[in-house]
């Protein structure tokens, strides 16, 4: 497992078939969607693995998750809510998952462990 840095550069470098699933974290806006199309893109190109769409951020799970497949078709999405516990969190230094394990975003972060567990 790899915790790898913004956008699409280390994707580019990375052999085909190295990994066993790639994560897309976007936000639902435009900008965001595009680097995720493109990101898509070279995973598909490269066979890296199985393909998951984690849509962050998400004020309206509708009509966020209508933009995410207009732009990305159709594709494995797991939607974490924008939740004012994770700047909480932050705020204080430690996990969401620590600091308020029952809020909805904790509770989305769960599912998606469990999801590629």
């Amino acid at each position: 497992m790899a915790d790898l840095e913004a956008g699409i550069g280390t994707l580019t470098r990375l052999d085909p078939s190295q990994v066993d699933l790639t994560l897309i974290v976007v936000e639902p806006t435009p900008r965001s969607l595009e680097v995720a199309s493109r990101a898509m893109a070279i995973a598909a190109e490269n066979s890296q693995g199985r393909l998951v769409v984690v849509v962050n951020k998400v004020e309206d799970v509708e009509t966020d998750t209508q933009l995410v497949r207009d732009k990305l078709g159709d594709v494995e999405i797991v939607v974490v809510p924008y939740d004012s516990a994770v700047f909480d969190a932050d705020r204080v230094g430690i996990s969401v998952l620590d600091h308020a394990p029952d809020c909805p975003a904790a509770q989305a972060l769960s599912s998606l462990a469990d999801l590629v567990a």
